[in-house]
């Protein structure tokens, strides 16, 4: 059975749902940005119980048709991060179009209405998990994660970065690194 969450952005949003699934004793197959796909149906008792679980970790349980177009219009914005590392021959609005098989414009509006977010807050959100998770790894430095991520330079990624969690770059790996070196502290 597939099932559709609001508010998910990123891999800690994948593991906070797959622990709430796990705590109610619901199986599933995936657990995807939005979607989760449970390996039986659910009876209304464990619809009830998932929608409260999630509520309490900021995510909600929907159960309208127009989130195929919410998940379509997620899938292309998920299949646009693959190209971080290439230059996007489209625009945007062009590559929405095509994935989606939809009206760009219809679709924000609608992203905007059950979302909660603008589309384009909602990439900017995706795109600041990718490069937290990319600064946690030590893989790259911020001028080589703000090349990958398409920023015109690191100044404009941090300034991005502040405006979305309120911390620099650095700040952010530091404290993250200060809670995995000192998990009692937490």
């Amino acid at each position: 059975m597939k099932l559709y969450i609001k508010n998910m952005v990123g891999n800690r949003c994948k593991m906070r749902v797959k622990n709430v699934l796990d705590k109610i004793g619901i199986q599933y197959d995936s657990v995807e940005y939005g979607e989760v796909i449970t390996q039986k149906t659910l009876i209304p008792s464990q619809r009830k119980q998932l929608n409260a679980e999630l509520l309490k970790s900021g995510f909600e349980l929907i159960a309208d048709k127009k989130n195929l177009l919410m998940t379509k219009l997620k899938e292309s914005i998920f299949d646009l991060e693959k190209y971080s590392d290439a230059d996007l021959k489209t625009s945007f609005s062009d590559y929405i179009n095509l994935n989606a098989k939809d009206n760009f414009i219809f679709l924000t509006k609608l992203f905007a209405i059950i979302e909660d977010v603008t589309t384009e807050k909602y990439i900017l959100q995706r795109k600041i998990e990718i490069v937290k998770e990319l600064l946690v790894n030590n893989e790259y430095n911020l001028n080589e994660i703000a090349l990958k991520m398409h920023y015109s330079n690191a100044t404009e990624l941090s300034r991005q970065f502040i405006s979305v969690t309120g911390l620099t770059p650095s700040h952010f790996k530091l404290l993250r690194n200060t809670r995995i070196n000192n998990p009692k502290n937490n």
